[in-house]
């Protein structure tokens, strides 16, 4: 892995966990893979044309990929897999430090990456070596209540010219997937009266 300088910090303070892990209790997300999620990762991946995609809500102490895609090209050699279902699968599961996602987190805004290695701050995350991840686009997922619950994102293992149009397509993926978790909320309500 390639060395962080000292007092480098590789990823951001959480200010929101506590609220964010009540929020998705609440809303039954992230607690165990979801069809419906991995289809929106594969269509996500289909249109940035990227090797893998998540839906991915961020835990205290982790990530877990509700909706995971991983190409049949990139499948060979990767710790992100499609094959299993159960909610503590490692395969599901990121530790908090790898990757990406937890600064669209803590920024509350869209990363995009063409190449993490053109950036220090990213070069020396664990998922460059481990993976083998040179490009990152991803998206936060900030519920109605200003929570933000987790993001969308594609990563590829060769370095993208995402550009705007790749930033428009993950900002508009993002609210899509947000208008599908509050229509999911609805019915639930819906169902309880």
């Amino acid at each position: 892995m390639t060395d962080v300088p000292e007092g480098h910090i590789i990823v951001p303070e959480d200010q929101e966990a506590a609220e964010r892990v009540a929020r998705l209790d609440e809303l039954g997300l992230g607690a165990g893979p979801d069809t419906e999620f991995d289809a929106f990762a594969r269509d996500l991946a289909q249109a940035a044309g990227a090797q893998f995609a998540m839906v991915n809500f961020i835990k205290e102490d982790h990530q877990y990929f509700a909706g995971l895609y991983v190409s049949d090209s990139a499948q060979g050699g990767s710790v992100l897999s499609t094959e299993s279902s159960a909610a503590d699968t490692p395969d599901r599961v990121m530790e908090r430090d790898h990757g990406y996602c937890p600064h669209v987190v803590a920024r509350r805004l869209p990363l995009v990456l063409d190449d993490v290695c053109d950036y220090p701050r990213f070069a020396g995350n664990p998922v460059v070596d481990e993976i083998g991840i040179r490009s990152y686009m991803g998206a936060p997922l900030i519920d109605r209540d200003g929570t933000t619950l987790g993001t969308i994102c594609v990563v590829d293992r060769e370095a993208r010219p995402w550009g705007r149009p790749g930033l428009e397509l993950i900002k508009e993926r993002a609210a899509e997937l947000m208008d599908m978790v509050h229509r999911r909320e609805e019915v639930r309500q819906g169902a309880a009266e």
